[in-house]
């Protein structure tokens, strides 16, 4: 039996904004901070405040380890896919320019995890 080839393959993303009602996904990670080993990604609506994010979804998450309850986030230092970045608390997701699939860091000087070894 002949196997036909295939001259092309046409893939179709599962992920794409369009596909999420509105929402765009958001990942954010916690440096230096390896109980949480890789970054969490949550659908979120465009007109969330930014201090929403964090209290809310980003709080039911990284709220499990005790250095979570002492962050100064006005001393937290972001970055979003790569690039130095600073949140406006008040403002909305889409304010902050962010979109579908952004990657957020987040670094929390003095908060070095459990007995400052970054866990």
């Amino acid at each position: 039996m002949a196997v036909k080839a295939i001259d092309t393959y046409e893939f179709e993303p599962a992920d794409k904004a369009e596909n999420f009602h509105g929402a765009c996904v958001i990942y954010a990670g916690w440096d230096g901070h390896l109980l949480f080993s890789s970054p969490y990604a949550w659908p979120l609506p465009p007109d969330l405040p930014f201090a929403h994010f964090i209290a809310g979804p980003m709080a039911e998450i990284f709220g499990q380890h005790p250095d979570w309850a002492g962050i100064d986030w006005n001393s937290a230092v972001w970055t979003r896919n790569g690039e130095a970045f600073a949140p406006d608390m008040q403002a909305s997701i889409a304010a902050n320019g962010l979109s579908h699939k952004d990657a957020l860091r987040f670094r929390t000087p003095g908060r070095d995890g459990l007995n400052g070894a970054g866990i």
